[in-house]
C-alpha cells in the first residue's frame, strides 16, 4: 500500500477537503487545493487508488469524488415522489459507484410546485443529519426509461407490457431490435405521454423458459450476476492455498452440518457433549464452526471487492447468485462431509438453562462427519431413520439444545411461525409443486445453536472493545403500533397501548387469538409492525430475539456482515492474517448501510423470483374456484392469497357489482351502501382465478358466479355493518351483540 510523504496531505485531510469544497472534487482540484507540485501529483494519484481501495471515497462520473456511500457534490437527479406535505424526493439517475445508492434526497424547491415525478434536474448535493438534501441548478431535458418487458403483437403491431406487476401501462414499439412476440427484453422510453414508444435495446429470451423468472429479478433490480476474471482468477489461486500451521485440530470431533436438502452451500455445522466441568454441572461443551472464509477472500482483494459489491448471496428456486466465485462457496469454504475444511470454531459452555457461561474462537481444521439434511435429522431422532451418529451425536445436540431452548423461552423472543414457501423444480426447470415449507424441531435446534454463536461473538467483540457490526432490530414505532391496534379492533380482539412493548406482548395477542381461522393473517400483520433490521457499528440491541448484543457471525459464505464480524475476531484476538483493517473499523457505519440495502435488494428479488413462479403454478387453474383469504383492502379493490401456496392477486372493486362500496381506511374495510357486505382483512372467500402472469407475478380474481356476485365470507363470520358512533365507526354485528 501506498504510504504518502510529508507535503502529501492525510486521509483525513483529503476526506475533509472532497466534503467541504463548492465544487466538484477530481484529481486537479484537490491538487490545487493543497499547492502540491508536478512530482507530489503522483503521489496523490496512488493515495486516492488506495482510498479508492480501501473504501473511503468513491468516484462520481467526470471523476470527481466523493465519500463512500455518499453523493456526489454535483450530481443529475431524478424526481420519484412528491408527497402529501408537497416535499419532493429525489434519486440519483446514475449511480456507477461500487456500491448501492443512497437513500432518497429531499429537494428544496425555490419555487414550490415547479418539479414533477419524473423530471431530471442538476442539482448540488449536501449531507444534513441523517440524510441529503439537493439543491436544484438546472431543469435538463427527459432522458429515456428504460423498461424490462415481452413483447406481444396486436392488430400487426408490436406492444410491450412491464414486468412490474405495478405497471399497468403498455407502449408502442418503434423499433424492436431483432426481437419477436413473446421475447423478454430491455427497451428504452421515449417521448411524451400519450406517444411514448418504446425501442428494444436487448433481447433476454423467452420469459417463459426456465430459468427466466430468476433472471427477469437479475435484470430488474442490477444484481451482479457474472464475476471478473481477476476475481475468478484470484478465486482459483487462493482455494489452493494450505490451511496453514497453528489451527486447532478437531478433525476427530464428529461435527455435523444439517441443513436444507437443497442447500447450495453449508457456512456451519455443530457438535455438543454434557460437561465434564463440576462447576457447569448438568451443563454443556458445544463447538459451532464456521467456514474460514476470512482466510481465503482477504481485504481489498479482487474477490472481496466482487463480495462487498453484492453485499450477500441471493437464493432462488432454479439457482443461486452467490456472494463468493463458486469454487470457494461450493467447494473448498463449504464443509462438506469427510474433506478438511478451515474452520472458524465457536467453543461454548452453556449451562443447564441455556445460559451461555464462557466462549471463545479459535481458527481449526475441521472434517464434517456427515451432511445431513434437516429431515434426515429429524427422522433419525424420531427413530423413523437409522443413522450411526443418532446416538453418539444427534441425542448429544438435542439434549443440549433443550437446554438452549429453556433461555429461549425465558427470554420471550417474537414467535411468528409463519410458514416459507418452497417451489420444487425438476431437472428441466418445470414446476412440480409449490407448498409451505415443513417446519422441523431440527430447524429450531440450528437456529438455538446459530443464535448462541451470534451472541458470543458480539459479546466476545465488546470484551476486546473491537469493531462489531452488529444485526439490529429496533421496537416498532408508535405510528405502526396504532395501525396494529386498529387492525386488531377489526376481529374484535383487544389491545392496549399503554404498555411497554416487548416481543412477548406480541405472543401474548398470538395466544389469546388461539387456533382461530385469521390467526395467520394477525401474524403477518404482526410482522407488518416490526422494523425493518439492518446492519450498524452501534449497538441498538434486536427487539425480535429479545436480545441485548446480536452480531451476525455464522454464515460468511453468504453474507458480507458476518465476513467483517470474523475479520474483526481474529485482529482482535490474534488468530493469524485476514483480520480487518483500521480503515474498514473506521467506515464500518456506510459500509453497514450499504450492505443492509443490498439485504433489502436480494430479499426484493428472492419474493419477486417466487410470485412468479407461484403465478406460473397457477396459470393452469385459471377459472377454477379457489380458497382464498383477503391480506390487503384498497379503495380500488382488495388483495387475498391463494391457501396453502401463497401469491396475492387483486380483486378489484369495479367486479364486485352494481352498488358502490365504501372504502374505510382506518378499519380498512370495503362496506356495500346497500346490501352491508363487508370484505375485510383476514376474510376467508371462496374466488375465481381471472387471471395469472407469470412475467409480472400478478394474479386477479373475480367472483365465483361472476361479476358482481359478492360471496358470504366462508369462515362463518356475519357480514358487518357500519354505522357512526360518537364520530368513529362501529363493527356491530346483524344479530344485535356487541363484542
Amino acid at each position: 500500500m501506498y504510504k504518502p510523504k510529508a507535503g502529501l496531505p492525510t486521509r483525513e485531510q483529503i476526506l475533509d477537503f472532497i466534503a467541504t469544497s463548492d465544487v466538484p472534487a477530481g484529481k486537479r482540484e484537490i491538487a490545487k487545493g493543497f499547492g502540491l507540485s508536478a512530482q507530489d501529483k503522483i503521489g496523490l494519484k496512488a493515495l486516492l487508488k488506495d482510498m479508492a481501495d480501501e473504501g473511503l471515497i468513491d468516484s462520481a462520473p467526470g471523476r470527481a469524488f466523493h465519500k463512500m456511500g455518499g453523493v456526489p457534490k454535483v450530481t443529475v437527479l431524478r424526481i420519484v415522489d412528491v408527497d402529501d406535505g408537497g416535499n419532493v424526493w429525489a434519486v440519483p439517475e446514475r449511480w456507477e459507484a461500487e456500491g448501492v445508492p443512497p437513500p432518497r434526497l429531499r429537494v428544496r424547491e425555490r419555487k414550490r410546485g415547479a418539479l414533477g415525478v419524473g423530471e431530471r434536474i442538476l442539482a448540488r448535493t449536501e449531507e444534513a443529519g441523517n440524510g441529503w438534501i439537493a439543491h436544484p441548478m438546472k431543469v435538463l431535458a427527459p432522458a429515456s426509461e428504460q423498461v424490462l418487458g415481452v413483447l406481444r403483437e396486436d392488430g400487426g403491431r408490436l406492444w410491450l407490457t412491464g414486468v412490474d406487476k405495478r405497471e399497468r401501462r403498455e407502449f408502442a414499439v418503434a423499433d424492436a431490435g431483432g426481437a419477436a412476440p413473446g421475447d423478454l427484453v430491455l427497451a428504452e422510453l421515449a417521448g411524451k405521454p400519450p406517444k411514448i414508444a418504446a425501442r428494444v435495446v436487448s433481447k433476454l429470451g423467452d420469459p417463459f423458459a426456465a430459468r427466466s423468472f430468476s433472471l427477469i429479478a437479475i435484470h430488474k433490480l442490477g444484481i451482479p450476476d457474472v464475476f471478473s476474471q481477476e476475481a475468478l482468477d484470484e478465486a482459483e489461486r487462493v482455494s489452493k492455498l494450505p490451511l496453514g500451521e497453528g489451527r486447532e485440530d478437531l478433525r476427530d470431533v464428529p461435527i455435523v452440518a444439517i441443513d436444507p436438502e437443497d442447500a447450495r452451500d453449508h457456512d456451519d455445522a455443530v457438535w455438543a457433549e454434557a460437561d465434564d466441568d463440576p462447576a457447569n454441572a448438568g451443563g454443556w461443551k458445544a463447538i459451532v464452526a464456521i467456514a474460514d472464509v476470512s482466510f481465503y477472500v482477504r481485504p481489498k482483494s479482487e474477490v472481496d471487492r466482487e463480495a462487498r459489491r453484492r453485499g450477500n448471496s441471493v437464493y432462488f428456486p432454479d439457482r443461486v447468485v452467490p456472494m463468493l466465485p463458486e469454487i470457494l462457496s461450493a467447494e473448498v469454504c463449504s464443509l462438506k462431509e469427510g474433506a478438511d475444511r478451515a474452520a472458524l470454531a465457536c467453543h461454548l459452555r452453556i449451562g443447564k438453562d441455556g445460559s451461555l457461561k464462557s466462549w471463545r474462537f479459535t481458527r481449526a481444521v475441521v472434517r464434517i462427519a456427515a451432511n445431513l439434511a434437516y429431515e434426515e435429522a429429524q427422522a433419525a431422532i424420531d427413530g423413523t431413520l437409522d443413522l450411526d451418529l443418532t446416538e453418539s451425536v444427534l441425542r448429544p445436540l438435542w439434549a443440549c439444545w433443550q437446554s438452549l431452548a429453556k433461555a429461549r423461552d425465558a427470554r420471550a423472543p417474537l414467535d411468528l411461525d409463519l410458514p416459507e414457501r418452497r417451489v420444487v423444480l425438476d431437472e428441466q426447470g418445470r414446476i412440480m409443486s409449490v407448498s409451505p415449507r415443513e417446519r422441523l424441531d431440527a430447524h429450531r435446534l440450528i437456529e438455538d445453536y446459530m443464535i448462541a454463536a451470534n451472541v458470543a461473538a458480539a459479546k466476545a467483540l465488546e470484551a476486546k472493545k473491537a469493531p462489531v457490526m452488529y444485526r439490529i432490530h429496533e421496537p416498532p414505532s408508535r405510528e405502526k403500533m396504532m395501525a396494529l391496534k386498529e387492525y386488531l379492533e377489526t376481529f374484535d380482539v383487544p389491545f392496549a397501548l399503554g404498555q411497554v412493548v416487548r416481543p412477548a406482548t406480541f405472543n401474548h395477542i398470538i395466544e389469546r387469538i388461539g387456533d382461530a381461522d385469521f390467526r395467520p393473517q394477525v401474524m403477518e400483520q404482526i410482522l407488518r409492525t416490526q422494523t425493518q433490521a439492518y446492519y450498524a457499528p452501534g449497538n441498538h440491541g434486536h427487539f425480535g430475539l429479545s436480545l441485548g448484543s446480536y452480531a451476525h457471525f455464522t454464515s460468511p459464505i453468504r453474507r458480507y456482515a458476518d465476513l467483517l464480524v470474523h475479520r474483526s475476531l481474529v485482529s482482535a484476538y490474534g488468530l493469524g492474517e485476514g483480520g480487518l483493517p483500521a480503515d474498514d473499523a473506521a467506515n464500518m457505519e456506510s459500509v453497514g448501510e450499504i450492505i443492509s440495502r443490498l439485504e433489502r435488494r436480494a430479499m426484493e428479488a428472492e419474493r419477486d423470483t417466487t410470485d412468479r413462479y407461484v403465478a406460473a403454478f397457477l396459470s393452469e387453474r385459471v377459472g377454477q374456484v379457489m380458497d382464498v383469504r383477503i391480506t390487503g383492502v384498497t379503495n380500488f379493490g382488495f388483495f387475498a392469497t391463494v391457501e396453502g401456496i401463497g401469491g396475492d392477486g387483486l380483486m378489484p372493486v369495479r367486479d364486485l357489482g352494481g352498488e358502490y362500496f365504501r372504502f374505510d381506511e382506518g378499519a380498512r374495510t370495503l362496506t356495500g351502501e346497500h346490501s352491508g357486505d363487508v370484505f375485510a382483512q383476514g376474510q376467508a372467500l371462496e374466488l375465481r382465478l381471472a387471471e395469472a402472469n407469470p412475467v409480472s407475478g400478478a394474479l386477479r380474481f373475480e367472483m365465483p358466479e361472476g361479476k358482481g356476485a359478492a360471496p358470504p365470507p366462508r369462515d362463518g363470520r356475519k357480514p358487518v355493518r357500519q354505522i357512526k358512533h360518537r364520530g368513529r365507526p362501529m363493527n356491530i354485528r346483524h344479530q344485535g351483540k356487541r363484542r
